[in-house]
Order: structure tokens, then sequence, then C-alpha cells
């Protein structure tokens, strides 16, 4: 089972300090403005979350490459060969 999801100390103060900046502020499109914001920054996160979970789940995965198949057609080069022409 998974851990439950938990804010960290230094997203705790960010958010505390976020609370607060609301509670002082009686600028009404100023607030309507920040509302609009947050808005927008959950649904981009919820969006981000449930693509993470459709990658993470979908059998094969969308997107991504073998990193094996670069290294199969791979030629090394000829440390004897120095680069320059003999002749």
């Amino acid at each position: 089972m998974s851990e439950p999801l938990a804010l960290t100390l230094g997203q705790k103060f960010e958010q505390e300090r976020m609370i607060r900046l609301i509670d002082s502020t009686a600028d009404l499109p100023a607030l309507k403005g920040l509302a609009k914001q947050l808005l927008q920054a959950w649904h981009s996160q919820k969006a981000a979350t449930e693509w993470v979970m459709r990658q993470k789940f979908s059998d094969p995965p969308r997107i991504g490459f073998d990193p094996g198949s670069l290294l199969a057609n791979f030629d090394p080069p000829n440390p004897s060969d120095s680069g320059t022409p003999q002749g």
C-alpha cells in the first residue's frame, strides 16, 4: 500500500504564507485574479496527473524508445584508426 499524499514542511510553510497573504488582501479584483490563476493551475495539475497515470498504466507505453535498439546498430570506431587518411 502506498503512503498517503503529504505536503513537505516547505510546502506547508508556503501554503500558510499564501493563506495569510489572501486573508490580508482587501483588493477584490486582485483576489479574483488570484482565484482564476489557482483554478487554472489546479486544472493543469489535474490534467498532468491524469496524463502520468495513463502513461504508467498503458501497455505498451505510447511515448518512449528502447535504448537497446540504438546500441544494437552502433558500430564503435576502430581504436587503430586515427581518422587521418593513409596514403
